[in-house]
């Protein structure tokens, strides 16, 4: 217990009362010491004129939405010529160069928990391995070892995690013997938290002595980046680029030379991967411009026109599709915080427990507080030369997030083996089917194995037979 931050309660308890956040201390009479000074120290974390201008804008007097018009933004589109196939080995080359020099380190988003999957821990700890079980974290750890094998040098995985599951994820990778990486080869850090407030702005108490938070975002990963000094160790290591995704894209292509070359040739200081919406109303944000800025619009902020707007082609315009894959050059976040550049908060709405004022704890049944969120890509309307890849959705995208239906176990793992399939006919391998074209046999192709398509064309023997399921590992 901190002693020094009990003897500093009227001052804190003055900052609380000026910002109209007095209610904090309605228990106080009744906490112990330790309580107490929990209470205090979260109170004194919490930056008030920051806290009272999201209030202002966001809950109680909303700004309005910008209504700038929307255009296409510049894509690299996949590649169909033969003068784009060539641009596209120009860039794997330099990619591969950045690679074998060490230039590039992995960056996980993976603060979130299993819960809507009906699975207790960190999500990355979900099993999505066909065959094995194996789970997301094996999965993308295995990527990045294949990549070390592949380029030489020891790429270090960064890893953020939340305050909700940052125990059980170290924890998890200890246990797991840090999944052949060594505990040198992986770094942890923590995301950071805003308080979560009712509709009146008031801030929502979890308990008698403890403030509802709820971690601030994709956004914070640049704040907490700098704050934890791994932006230190990824410049003692020489390393000037992060390769960014998020834990739930079971397809994620780590460390993917051709985005890297791609972003390193254009000087880029950000850049993005799009997918092709498969419909209007898909629920994906799409990269497009606002008054000349790159930026990604939420698929809840596009409005029904510019999301059923064709082009030319007669397909849609706003096609481009965020997933949530960006190259970072280490020097723009440095630039972004020296500069005192915070990227902007955004309101949602959700279901937060809470103590009401007779102090018994509530579990809502509909959204009853607001949230403060910041997103990453908020960044690309200050980076320089951004660049924006179109990459084949069955080759790089399949979000892990609802239990059943879409975007689901079923269809990651489905996703998958269509993939391993895809390698294998490529390779010469005929892969049974039943009368719907669905794969007739389970799929698995560790990454250890083949890191890619070309790596495992140039391994599966041609005339493999499947009678049944198979495992490559």
């Amino acid at each position: 217990m901190d002693t020094k931050i009990l003897a500093r309660e009227e001052e804190i308890r003055r900052g609380a009362e000026e910002a109209g956040q007095g209610h904090l201390f309605a228990w106080w009479p009744e906490l112990d010491l330790a309580q107490r000074a929990n209470l205090l120290e979260q109170i004194d974390s919490i930056d008030f004129p920051l806290l009272q201008t999201l209030i202002e804008g966001l809950v109680l007097h909303p700004f309005p939405e910008d209504a700038a018009a929307l255009e296409p933004a510049p894509i690299i589109p996949v590649p169909r010529t033969d003068i784009e196939k060539r641009e596209h080995r120009i860039a794997r080359e330099r990619g591969e160069a950045l690679l074998r020099d060490g230039k590039v380190a992995p960056l996980v988003v993976a603060g979130g928990q299993g819960t809507r999957l009906g699975f207790q821990g960190p999500k990355g700890a979900f099993p999505v391995g066909p065959l094995t079980n194996k789970c997301l974290f094996a999965f993308f750890a295995e990527r990045i070892l294949a990549a070390r094998r592949r380029y030489g040098p020891a790429f270090p995985w960064i890893i953020m995690t939340s305050p909700a599951n940052d125990a059980a994820t170290r924890d998890f990778f200890a246990e797991n013997d840090f999944f052949g990486l060594g505990p040198d080869g992986v770094h942890f850090f923590v995301q950071g938290t805003m308080p979560a407030v009712d509709k009146q702005g008031k801030i929502l108490l979890a308990s008698r002595h403890k403030i509802a938070r709820s971690p601030d975002g994709h956004g914070g990963t640049l704040r907490a980046l700098d704050r934890s000094r791994l932006l230190d160790l990824l410049a003692s290591r020489g390393i000037e680029e992060i390769s960014y995704f998020q834990v739930d894209n079971v397809l994620a292509k780590v460390l993917d030379p051709v985005f890297i070359g791609y972003h390193a040739s254009a000087g880029a200081e950000m850049s993005s991967k799009v997918v092709r919406k498969t419909y209007p109303q898909e629920k994906v944000g799409i990269i497009g411009l606002r008054n000349g800025r790159l930026g990604v619009i939420e698929y809840s902020d596009l409005d029904e026109k510019d999301m059923e707007a064709r082009g030319p082609d007669g397909g849609l315009k706003y096609w481009a599709g965020n997933i949530a894959m960006h190259m970072i050059h280490v020097a723009f976040v440095r630039r972004l915080h020296e500069a005192g550049i915070r990227l902007p908060f955004h309101r949602a709405d959700k279901k937060v427990p809470f103590l009401d004022n007779e102090g018994r704890h509530i579990e809502p049944e509909h959204p009853n507080a607001i949230k403060f969120e910041s997103f990453i890509f908020d960044a690309l309307g200050y980076a320089n030369n951004p660049v924006t890849l179109e990459v084949r959705r069955e080759e790089e995208f399949s979000p892990l997030k609802n239990a059943t239906g879409a975007n689901s176990p079923e269809t990651a793992r489905r996703d998958l083996m269509e993939l391993f399939a895809s390698w294998l006919h490529d390779a010469g391998v005929k892969v049974p089917r039943d009368k719907e074209g669905s794969l007739a046999v389970k799929l698995e192709i560790s990454p250890l194995y083949a890191l890619d398509r070309e790596e495992a064309m140039r391994k599966i023997p041609p005339g493999l037979s499947i009678a049944g399921d198979l495992l490559l590992q």
